[in-house]
């Protein structure tokens, strides 16, 4: 196997943003490649077989554009670059940067960082119902936030309506003290959080005073018609069927809904069926609503999530494939024992 060597103008000023603290990231690009990477002066020496020269190659140029755009080189970033380029996908990256949404109230953009992302706010873009389904950390309801707050920002939509089923993560609270708004609020805080941050606290209190956003418990949408809102629909996964019915049946004229759900975790009671599931199961063939699948490789979290959330689609597909196994093997048994018979 033949060594190459490849040469590349690299400013120093961006040395720092490319290479991680410590130059972490130009070593993980190196570890991934089987490449030496030398760095003199305002160049770059790459040192390995042509194939894996090229992408480190790549890769380092993907990264260089983001930081002259302005952008902060996280590891998300550096994992997501590698894992496209090897599959043979070196454009992605950058493609998918250039599509800023909105901004938080310091200015930062919010844009979609990975494939999976880009796709589901294309969705959102294109359909007037759209469920964005996938593991925790892939920014299901936070870019599904800053949609709703730029089309109300634009005149798009006339309010903010957002909701998800109060539901506890597999605790019992029992009692808790306040009013009422003081008890759902815990369930609700998620979406509070990315609210100040895209919008911040005044303008949020504000709209949220004169009626034109709002934040409520799913089991308030009953009985109503929402026209001309942005509603989005978090924790879907938590949802009754006969829930998911009321609240799509709730939607009126001019109006775009957001359904966002992780299957792998449910808090329903045992034997309950997800909402969502059948929702997936009932429309997916109907025109308009668009399907977001979102995986692993979309989890913008620290890497670490990315390596759980992936540990644990191996773990349930290995349990169900075993279930499958099983079912299999009675089956056969089953008709083994008939035919004796």
């Amino acid at each position: 196997m033949s060594i190459t060597e490849m040469t590349l103008d690299f400013p120093s000023e961006y040395g720092t943003a490319v290479f991680g603290d410590y130059d972490r990231y130009l070593k993980k690009i190196e570890r991934t490649f089987h490449v030496t990477i030398i760095a003199r002066d305002s160049q770059l020496k790459l040192i390995g077989t042509e194939l894996y020269v090229k992408r480190a190659h790549s890769v380092l140029l993907q990264l260089l554009e983001l930081a002259r755009r302005g952008n902060t080189i996280t590891e998300q970033n550096v994992d997501y670059a590698l894992a496209m380029t090897m599959e043979d996908k070196e454009d992605v990256l950058l493609a998918v940067d250039e599509d800023t949404i909105a901004r938080t109230i310091q200015g930062k953009p919010i844009k979609p960082k990975t494939l999976g992302q880009k796709q589901y706010v294309d969705t959102i873009r294109e359909k007037m119902i759209v469920f964005g389904i996938g593991p925790a950390g892939t920014g299901k309801t936070y870019l599904a936030m800053a949609m709703a707050i730029q089309a109300f920002k634009n005149n798009e939509v006339g309010r903010i309506i957002l909701t998800r089923p109060a539901i506890e993560a597999g605790e019992k609270l029992g009692f808790l003290p306040g009013d009422l708004q003081s008890k759902v609020d815990p369930y609700l805080r998620p979406l509070y959080d990315a609210l100040y941050q895209i919008m911040g606290p005044e303008s949020f209190l504000h709209n949220t005073e004169k009626g034109l956003i709002e934040v409520a418990p799913l089991a308030y949408m009953r009985g109503r018609t929402l026209d001309n809102a942005y509603i989005i629909l978090d924790e879907a996964q938590n949802t009754t069927p006969a829930q998911m019915k009321m609240f799509l049946t709730r939607i009126g004229f001019g109006s775009k809904v957001i359904i966002t759900g992780d299957q792998s975790q449910k808090d329903l009671p045992q034997g309950t069926q997800s909402g969502l599931d059948v929702a997936i199961r009932v429309l997916d063939k109907v025109e308009d609503i668009g399907f977001c699948y979102m995986t692993s490789q979309d989890v913008v979290r620290h890497p670490l999530v990315q390596k759980i959330v992936k540990a644990y689609e191996d773990y349930e597909s290995r349990i169900n494939k075993d279930e499958r196994k099983r079912q299999r093997a009675g089956y056969e048994r089953d008709n083994r024992t008939n035919r004796r018979r």
